[in-house]
């Protein structure tokens, strides 16, 4: 697991996803996700729909279900699955931005809470699938991430993870210079392996019942976001307020680091489907 030289916990994400709210939908939008590209003509927007659309079929939602989408941002996602999908979402941020730019844009059948999912308050087995897309790194316990999953869904119920994951025994240069120093300027706690996800996820109750590494897929995100931002900054000077005023605005320092830990491979990027033992210990 990496871990930052600077302890990270849930104030200083939500701290860092308010202070960044106008920054990061002037220069990506309303998700707050890689994008996933299949035949690289997808434009970023199309490109992060895919990556949502990739999700919802993993679960295999069926219209009338009960979901939870841990770390909603802005509540894109809910809203495109609640609309496309036909299923209930419960959805929780740390950010109260977030949260406001989703209660002005609310539709039947979703609930956005600004609350911990450490601590997310739900009744046992009252969901039938979850998702998280790239929160789990901001969670100071992973473990207790996937036990509270757990015990939220029902038996039968299927947890898509998709999450930034750390090369298994990475070399040093790799951790000082560019793993270690994306946790401290993401505001991410840790940042795990591959192996490390999945002994979480069994130890919490699950099985894995499939893993795909997108890495290729997802990766010029970061490309895309590179140009944006410097095009915003040399031209539109309340972005460049905005970025270089911020107290979180050394997160720009990380769009460089990761194009290159994806293509050093100290990065990856995997969706893990997991499925909690049925009663009849079948998943």
């Amino acid at each position: 697991m990496i871990v930052p030289d600077i302890s990270q916990d849930a104030v200083a994400v939500a701290d860092h996803y308010d202070e960044l709210d106008p920054v990061y939908r002037r220069l990506w939008g309303d998700h707050v996700h890689h994008g996933l590209w299949t035949t690289g003509r997808e434009t970023a927007g199309e490109a992060v729909e895919a990556l949502v659309d990739a999700v919802a079929d993993r679960l295999e939602l069926m219209p009338g279900q009960a979901c939870v989408d841990i770390g909603c941002g802005y509540g894109s996602t809910v809203r495109r699955l609640a609309a496309g999908r036909g299923v209930r979402v419960t959805g929780f941020t740390l950010s109260h931005e977030q949260a406001r730019y989703a209660a002005a844009r609310h539709v039947p059948e979703v609930d956005i809470q600004v609350r911990d999912w450490l601590d997310n308050g739900l009744a046992d087995s009252s969901a039938e699938a979850a998702w998280s897309i790239e929160s789990s790194e901001h969670m100071v316990d992973k473990s207790r991430f996937f036990a509270e999953a757990n015990r939220v869904l029902s038996p039968g119920g299927r947890f898509v993870v998709c999450a930034w994951l750390a090369e298994a025994g990475a070399a040093g240069w790799k951790v000082r210079h560019l793993l270690e120093p994306i946790c401290r300027e993401g505001r991410l706690p840790s940042m795990g392996t591959r192996e490390e996800y999945e002994a979480m996820a069994a130890a919490a109750g699950f099985t894995v019942t499939g893993y795909e590494d997108v890495s290729r897929r997802v990766a010029r995100t970061w490309m895309i976001c590179a140009g944006r931002v410097v095009k915003a900054f040399l031209l539109d000077p309340e972005t460049r307020r905005l970025g270089l005023g911020a107290r979180n605005g050394i997160f720009v320092l990380s769009i460089p680091r990761l194009i290159l830990a994806y293509r050093s491979g100290a990065m990856r990027y995997g969706i893990f489907t997991l499925s909690k033992v049925a009663e009849n210990g079948r998943n």
